[in-house]
């Protein structure tokens, strides 16, 4: 397939055209700037190509918004819940005000013992001002986490950003950072996510050894997710938050995780065209439990979106695999198409976005070529991936590649589902297959609903006339759920629709995957020549007992069947 010829690197002075011009309207504003705005400001003011670079002009912008939110808070406390201007409120409260100080920390200093109203003689100064709204909004989102991933990196993010805002303005009312850093780290998998803050310590919702993060570095929604999954660009703005400024090395722990994920991420893009006929690397979303898009989105390491281009983690983390992917986005000429695209969208949101991109194309354009190329390439060495704890698997075998998720959509019990995509050469298929499940039940089951659009919340929109499920009524087991996590049937839950075994066929392929944590499993082999066993490459006797440990996987492959598709 050609390389793409168009567009190049002229997009990037579209870029910058676009971020001075909307930096320019928000200095000449006459009111005051909403928290948004003002956060991209205190961004751009380290940012040497916009007009925001050390310019006194955005400190005094930034103290003009913060003070009207300020005076705000003193009669409405519910915008530290649910912040202003933002697209879901209560994820974000008055974070993003958190990050301005934190960003314009040593010029904003000499302006916080002014008074926020200078009307009004009993309004308090700056420093309480700021710090009462910020502790308010700290406080209150700690007690109000969120379980889905991606929500939960967003809501943490931010409760963290209060808390650099609050120590920014007055660090006697600042929690220590290693105090603050747990929810991040619980957000990102590092360590076992414990739910909201109560009175009696934390809620634990789904118990003590819940991880929002699989130990191989994937997103957990409640299985493996696409779009969704793509947490990358949040979990950079983490670590970007936890630097103690501009430029400085964040959280040591949480790079390391962020280049993880990313790198586990990396075989869910496989080769295909783009739009427009050319060679290009699309994202592995249609086996994901939350979207169905196909084909995916262009991606290579990192899915450009509203709030980050496609070279944001490489640029952030060096890390030499992640820049080799970049580069071979370089070398397809995809990354200025992401960019253009990026460009097509309005909105202050994906403005935002589009700061880094400069800085971030330079700095891997300066870095190094290898001949390293995302696993599923043409020509890249065969391998097997699995997830037991997502119950995905992401398998290449010469000019084959397969995705499955075995664990898959299965919210309020088991379903004994598959979603596959398989690819080869001369076909591209997409299926939900049967497959064996084996469980520990609960003895509890869950009676399918007649909904007829999707299959959660209240089952999407209804089609006139009589139109019902053929599933309507179905009673599915419910595996067994820890007894230290809260549950009732009926009641979305990542324990409940996990099977312990499952075997899935689909074409020449069987897998046999074992997402128990302490129990081996058995499963025969088929009964016909020329098995192979892929991760191991070795033969497998026709109707062979094969074991299969706690934790693990094996994907079989039939030469003889290939031949028959």
């Amino acid at each position: 397939a050609p390389r793409r010829a168009e567009p190049g690197a002229e997009v990037l002075d579209r870029v910058k055209e676009r971020l001075n011009k909307e930096i320019n309207q928000f200095l000449a504003a006459k009111n005051p700037l909403n928290q948004m705005q003002l956060q991209l400001l205190a961004r751009a003011y380290h940012v040497k190509w916009t007009p925001a670079y050390q310019n006194p002009a955005v400190v005094q912008t930034a103290v003009r918004g913060l003070d009207a939110l300020a005076i705000t808070y003193r009669t409405n406390k519910e915008i530290a819940h649910a912040g202003p201007a933002t697209y879901n409120p209560e994820w974000f409260g008055l974070g993003p005000c958190g990050d301005v100080l934190h960003l314009l920390r040593e010029p904003i200093q000499p302006l916080l013992n002014v008074k926020i109203d200078a009307a009004d003689q009993a309004s308090p100064d700056r420093k309480t001002a700021y710090a009462d709204m910020l502790v308010e909004s700290r406080d209150w989102h700690t007690r109000h986490r969120r379980l889905y991933t991606n929500q939960s990196m967003i809501n943490d993010l931010y409760i963290f950003a209060a808390h650099r805002g609050v120590a920014a303005v007055d660090p006697s009312r600042a929690k220590s950072d290693q105090e603050m850093l747990r929810y991040l780290h619980e957000s990102i998998g590092l360590e076992p996510w414990l739910g909201s803050e109560t009175d009696n310590g934390p809620e634990k919702p789904v118990g003590d050894k819940y991880y929002q993060l699989t130990k191989k570095g994937l997103s957990r929604e409640l299985g493996y997710v696409g779009y969704y999954g793509e947490v990358l660009d949040w979990v950079a703005q983490i670590y970007d938050v936890t630097r103690p400024a501009v430029g400085k090395p964040g959280d040591s722990r949480i790079a390391a995780q962020l280049a993880k994920i990313a790198l586990a991420r990396a075989v869910f893009r496989y080769p295909t065209l783009d739009a427009d006929g050319n060679r290009a690397m699309r994202i592995e979303a249609i086996v994901g439990w939350r979207d169905a898009h196909y084909p995916g989105n262009v991606v290579y390491a990192q899915r450009s979106s509203w709030d980050a281009s496609a070279a944001q983690v490489a640029a952030d983390t060096l890390e030499p695999k992640l820049v080799a992917f970049v580069h071979q986005m370089f070398d397809d000429n995809q990354f200025f198409k992401s960019v253009d695209d990026q460009l097509r969208g309005g909105g202050l949101r994906i403005t935002a976005g589009l700061l880094g991109v400069p800085d971030q194309y330079e700095s891997i354009k300066a870095q190094p070529k290898t001949n390293v190329r995302l696993p599923m390439t043409p020509g890249q060495p065969d391998f097997v991936f699995s997830d037991e704890e997502d119950g995905v698997v992401a398998v290449k075998n010469g000019d084959d590649i397969l995705y499955v998720s075995l664990y898959w959509r299965a919210r309020n019990a088991v379903n004994f589902l598959a979603r596959v995509h398989y690819m080869t050469p001369t076909m591209d298929r997409i299926a939900v297959v049967r497959q064996e499940t084996q469980l520990q039940p609960s003895g509890q089951t869950y009676t399918r609903p007649d909904h007829i659009n999707f299959g959660f919340a209240n089952g999407g929109l209804k089609y006139p006339g009589e139109v019902h499920s053929a599933h309507a009524g179905e009673k599915l087991p419910i595996a067994k759920v820890p007894a230290d996590v809260k549950f009732a049937p009926g009641r979305e839950n990542v324990y409940a629709g996990k099977g312990d075994f499952y075997t899935c066929s689909y074409g020449p392929y069987v897998i046999a995957m074992n997402c128990s944590k302490d129990k081996d499993f058995q499963f025969r082999a088929p009964d016909t020549k020329n098995v192979v066993n892929l991760a191991t490459r070795e033969p497998v006797s026709s109707g062979a007992s094969l074991k299969v440990p706690a934790g693990t996987t094996i994907v079989l492959y039939t030469r003889t069947a290939a031949t028959k598709n």
